[in-house]
């Protein structure tokens, strides 16, 4: 993968990070992962809102690391992956052709398009259209991973829902929070990733016991924040 050498920053910022939240029950895709949407948000509710499994990430990290192509919903997405090049077909005149003549929205067509470009076994990436999560699960595009974080009200944990009940290797969250900066973190982490990741096996602990916690002393996020081990999704693949 892209060896790179991390800014003094970055460097501070992950310490601070691992001294607010306690992320080593994870097992390490999964941790990689959350640590850079948390990084690159700030926001340390992404330990308990992300949703996936170990095997479909090393499924993602594997895909990526021989080459498979990563198609994003729009080009905020693909700017913030910052290691490789995109296919996005978001301003593609074609997409919006077949979007009137299908009477179809154009991140649907666009999918369509890149699909009929990138074939199976790509790794798909939203972060913003739900309509393109509707379509990645009709088309069957057959990925190596999906990660799919749309932010808003309207549609958008509908559509990470559907993905996770979809049955496609996946990485979503449950809220309604999300968008391009945390889609691209997460792929970013796999690009970064370097060691070979192990698939994580039976056993795996959840989040209720074990689970990451602040930490002692460490600021809470207020009165009524939901806490890291109640209510969270489990390590184990096939969590909801």
């Amino acid at each position: 993968m892209t060896v790179r050498q991390p800014h003094p920053i970055e460097v501070r910022s992950y310490e601070i990070l691992r001294s607010r939240v306690d992320l080593s029950p994870m097992p390490p895709l999964w941790r990689a992962v959350a640590e850079r949407v948390i990084h690159a948000t700030a926001d340390l509710e992404y330990a308990v809102d992300l949703v996936t499994s170990e095997d479909f990430l090393v499924q993602g990290w594997s895909a990526l690391r021989s080459g498979a192509p990563i198609v994003t919903d729009e080009h905020m997405t693909a700017a913030g992956i910052s290691a490789r090049e995109t296919a996005c077909h978001a301003d593609d005149p074609a997409a919006a052709r077949m979007a009137r003549a299908a009477g179809i929205t154009r991140p649907a067509a666009a999918v369509r398009i890149a699909y009929s470009e990138v074939g199976p076994g790509a790794v798909w990436v939203v972060g913003s259209a739900p309509e393109a999560i509707f379509e990645i699960i009709a088309r069957r595009v057959r990925p190596a991973l999906v990660v799919g974080t749309p932010v808003g009200f309207v549609g958008a944990a509908e559509a990470k829902e559907a993905l996770r009940a979809s049955g496609l290797p996946q990485l979503s969250n449950v809220s309604e929070k999300g968008g391009p900066a945390v889609a691209a973190a997460a792929v970013n982490a796999l690009l970064y990733y370097e060691q070979a990741p192990q698939p994580f096996g039976q056993g795996a602990p959840s989040h209720g016991q074990g689970a990451p916690s602040h930490g002692q002393g460490a600021p809470s996020h207020g009165q009524g924040a939901p806490s890291y081990g109640q209510g969270a999704p489990s390590f184990e693949q096939g969590a909801p």
